[in-house]
């Protein structure tokens, strides 16, 4: 039976992903843990940059083996990374990375943590980081975060005393850390976050070293570790039947848009923390050694901790509902607590205890996943108490500010009740996550709310409190609404249940390219949010630009149901750039919101609102060749963007590539690392080299440097070398080969208005027969010349670029466009000649 136990919860965790948007249900092992944690008064912070740079195996061990509270706080929500799993990128790819991490620390027990800062990209010193972010903000943040979690001790991923080694954001972070370590208990520093929190002051501060950062293990060896502490996280969990070094694996693999799926890693394993600031431990291998961790902490706590530690000594796994009692005793004197910080955290805690060991049902279940504000809801109502232990349904409250509702219900052991209720929602905000609420910067996001800052999701707009009376003790529950429904194929699913617009709109393409001054048609999607709505749509440009009709009429039955209606728009003559904006209005009540909703199995539904627009491009662009192959990689936009300057851009998969499929193709193009991601690539690459050879173009974007070749048809070799000033100065090597000149005249103006980088991944080694065609660099480095690069094969042109078109094409960026155009043109120029003779 013990077995059978420890097998479902491994299993329960490795298919997590499948179930992550389902409410949790504590088996007996689990409860036991909770207890154990409910009687360690402890907690750590651990500080980095960006999603997957926390180390999950020290908070795990943590969480797991101390016991300690444990929160990892991300300064930012990597929006400047990439995405292996889907198209979105920057703000989007922060949600879905928020809701990753949330994941890894639903695994390894932690909790999440975030600042204001926008991940801008790479950055390669603290001073630009800091700069760019506002370091005063970010700093603020990271003291607001010390403030409410009231860490015990700190512990930092990446060394503070080493700028301009490493990324800037990782040294940022470190070096923040230190920083408000001492400022967190001066009352005279960000006063104003004393209204909601007081001042603290964490017992020490540690950085998370490690062989990487003396270079090689050899060194760190021989290392003075007379400051260090150290500990074997390989230690194993019977009651989770993993070990720490597994669990942690597990949480890290949550990280999938990263690319982070794993192998589990099992045995003895040392993690080193390095003592920076505070007092040192007694014990070395105790990082919490000398601070008071029990109850005893809190005044009044000696009292609670004599129930609580009975009922971790003597648990029951097989009847955790006898101690129920001593638990209700234990919530009544820890409602009393004059220490305003435990008093919560343990109360939630306890609670959540008590609802597992009665084996408590709570349910509130809306008929959709969504309503509009000023709406009734019909939400369906399940309470089941599994225990046999005295409960009753009081009432229940819809939070926020709804009616109490009387039901007085006994809950008789494991007899279900099920109710439902019509809920009024008034006129609440809309769903979406808080940090996007208000138009950002390039470094931070923009919080009204200063009590919000740092939270890792919005709260849940609608609630059910249950009141019930347990053996005549009054306990609440709070639970959010959810829709629950089932699908033939996937079982059943739950999803967050949301406030949104009555109207949406969605324009086709986020931006609109017009090559010529010839009219185009702009396609709009209308979504109804509720049944049988009708108004008007419109779009908005500045002078110069003609948007004809001026609206359109739409009536959609359904609600979800879409209308498309198309706009015409006339560009001036001159190259503009201009943004359009969708407007549409029902019963005078005007909406501008587009949503974005991001659905993978992994992660919980998230619906994203974002101003409805697109940016119109007037571009005197010319081309040559008209049909282009396009090898998807990680995935990115870069297809739908040749589409609007006019290529038919065909998407194909290497395993369908054979000697004879390229031929009818003007260019072959290869998307963003696609030679990481595609292994098959490289049993196609002869048919590639072979279409070069006989007179195609292949143009090959950005691969990561780490074990990859690309099987170049001459030497190259990929580096981590990268341009990531987006206003670098570019100066052209080859001023007059042709893909600089033919069809379009590409000038040094042309890389104005590019975004968060230049480029990427750049080779740093080359044959003769390539010609490298651009020089860059970032301030105080050398000149990086292997962003371009091209070379004759054959009868056609091989070229490998790590400049960021995936960036800068979705983006409209005008000489991004033209210079790629060029380089799918390459060699069309002598055809041309050719036919003309003819």
């Amino acid at each position: 039976m013990y077995k059978k136990t420890l097998f479902c919860f491994s299993f329960l965790l490795i298919s997590l992903s499948i179930l992550a948007q389902k409410p949790q249900k504590l088996s007996s092992n689990q409860i036991y843990e909770k207890i154990q944690k409910l009687n360690f008064l402890g907690s750590a912070l651990y500080v980095a940059a960006h999603p997957d740079d926390e180390n999950t195996r020290l908070i795990a061990y943590l969480a797991n083996h101390e016991k300690a509270r444990t929160a990892y706080l991300s300064l930012t929500r990597g929006d400047g990374g990439q995405n292996l799993i889907g198209p979105e990128i920057r703000e989007l790819l922060g949600v879905i990375r928020t809701q990753e991490l949330l994941a890894a620390r639903s695994v390894d027990g932690g909790e999440q943590r975030f600042s204001r800062a926008n991940d801008f990209g790479y950055s390669k010193h603290p001073d630009e980081t800091l700069e760019i972010w506002d370091k005063d903000k970010v700093l603020a943040d990271v003291v607001w975060a010390i403030r409410t979690f009231k860490p015990d001790v700190i512990i930092n991923r990446f060394n503070h005393r080493t700028p301009g080694t490493t990324h800037g954001h990782h040294t940022s972070s470190a070096m923040l850390s230190v920083e408000a370590f001492d400022l967190a208990n001066d009352k005279t520093k960000y006063p104003n976050q004393l209204k909601n929190t007081s001042v603290w002051q964490p017992k020490r501060l540690f950085f998370n070293t490690s062989w990487w950062f003396y270079g090689s293990r050899e060194k760190f060896a021989k290392a003075d570790k007379s400051k260090m502490l150290s500990f074997d996280i390989g230690t194993y969990y019977p009651l989770k039947g993993l070990s720490n070094n597994e669990l942690a694996s597990i949480a890290s693999s949550q990280h999938l848009c990263q690319g982070f799926g794993r192998l589990t890693t099992r045995g003895s394993q040392t993690e080193y923390v390095e003592f920076l600031k505070g007092d040192f431990p007694k014990d070395k291998k105790d990082i919490f050694s000398g601070i008071n961790t029990t109850w005893n902490r809190v005044k009044g706590g000696g009292d609670i901790g004599d129930i609580l530690y009975k009922v971790e000594e003597n648990f029951d796994f097989v009847n955790p509902a006898k101690h129920l009692p001593a638990l209700l005793k234990a919530y009544e004197l820890v409602k009393n607590l004059k220490d305003e910080h435990w008093k919560k955290i343990k109360s939630k805690e306890l609670k959540a205890i008590i609802k597992a060991c009665a084996g408590l049902y709570l349910e509130a279940s809306a008929n959709s996943s969504s309503t509009t504000p000023n709406s009734v809801v019909n939400v369906n109502f399940e309470v089941l108490n599994r225990s046999k232990i005295s409960m009753e349904l009081a009432s229940i409250k819809v939070l926020p500010g709804g009616n109490e509702i009387k039901k007085g219900l006994d809950l008789a052991p494991n007899s279900k009740k099920n109710f439902k209720e019509n809920i009024t929602i008034g006129a609440l905000d809309y769903s979406s996550p808080y940090w996007l609420s208000t138009p950002w910067d390039l470094g931070m996001y923009k919080v009204a709310d200063k009590k919000v800052i740092g939270n890792p999701e919005t709260k849940r707009p609608i609630q059910v409190q249950y009141n019930l009376l347990i053996e005549d003790k009054e306990v609440s529950f709070t639970i959010p609404v959810v829709h629950r429904y089932s699908q033939r194929d996937k079982g059943e699913i739950y999803e967050p249940f949301e406030i949104l617009p009555k109207v949406t709109t969605k324009l086709k393409n986020k931006v609109v390219i017009f090559s010529e001054e010839h009219s185009q048609k702009v396609s709009l999607e209308v979504r109804s949010g509720a049944k049988n709505v009708k108004g008007t749509v419109s779009l908005q440009v500045p002078n110069g630009w003609q948007v004809s009709p001026n609206e359109i009429p739409f009536d959609i039955e359904q609600k979800g149901d879409v209308q498309v209606v198309d706009f015409k728009v006339t560009p001036p003559n001159a190259q503009s750039e201009v943004v359009l904006k969708a407007v549409a209005k029902v019963d005078g009540e005007s909406f501008d919101k587009e949503l974005v909703e991001i659905n993978y199995e992994h992660i919980p539904k998230q619906s994203v609102l974002l101003p409805s627009e697109a940016k119109m491009v007037r571009l005197n662009i010319k081309k040559q060749g008209k049909r282009i192959a396009y090898i998807q990689g990680s995935g990115d936009a870069v297809p739908e963007s040749l589409r609007q300057i006019g290529y038919d851009v065909i998407e194909i998969n290497p395993k369908d590539i054979n000697d004879k499929n390229l031929e009818e193709f003007d260019a072959v193009v290869v998307g963003i690392r696609a030679y990481n991601v595609l292994p098959e690539l490289q049993f196609k690459q002869k048919y590639l080299l072979d279409y070069v050879k006989n007179g195609g173009n292949m143009i090959v974007q950005y691969n990561t440097s780490r074990r990859v070749d690309v099987k170049a048809p001459f030497e190259l070799k990929l580096s981590r070398d990268r341009v990531t000033d987006e206003h670098a100065k570019v100066t052209m090597l080859a001023k007059n080969h042709s893909i600089l000149n033919y069809p379009n005249k590409v000038s040094e103006s042309d890389f104005n208005g590019w975004v968060q980088e230049r480029g990427l991944y750049f080779p740093n080694q080359w044959g003769k027969e390539f010609t490298p065609i651009l020089s860059m660099s970032d301030k105080g480095e050398s000149t990086k010349t292997g962003s371009l690069l091209i070379a004759k094969y054959g009868k056609g042109n091989y070229m490998y670029t790590g400049l960021s078109f995936f960036r800068e094409l979705p983006a409209g960026v005008s000489g991004a466009y033209k210079l790629f155009a060029n380089m799918l043109s390459v060699g069309k120029e002598e055809s041309k000649k050719e036919t003309i003779k003819m």
